[in-house]
């Protein structure tokens, strides 16, 4: 434990970071999973609505930095390609 008290903080709000990072992260996995489900099971509707959510949640993780820019364009690119398929 640092004894500084600037470094004190700095662990605790790395710490708090670390927390909402890691809950938006499983989100928006959770999110690209439910789109991925409705394509299995040859629901277009479903998957329509869950494409809508997960681009929102890719975008906005994209926006804050949490995952690269390149790397939600490519799995919105990839997602819409499916779900354009059924």
């Amino acid at each position: 434990m640092p004894n500084i008290k600037s470094a004190i903080k700095r662990v605790k709000t790395s710490e708090k970071r670390r927390l909402i990072n890691a809950a938006k992260k499983s989100a928006l996995r959770t999110a690209i999973k439910t789109v991925d489900t409705a394509i299995e099971d040859k629901n277009a509707e479903s998957a329509k609505a869950a494409l809508s959510d997960a681009i929102k949640k890719l975008d906005k993780a994209a926006s804050k930095g949490l995952i690269h820019k390149n790397a939600a364009s490519r799995k919105k690119s990839r997602l819409t390609k499916k779900v354009n398929a059924l």
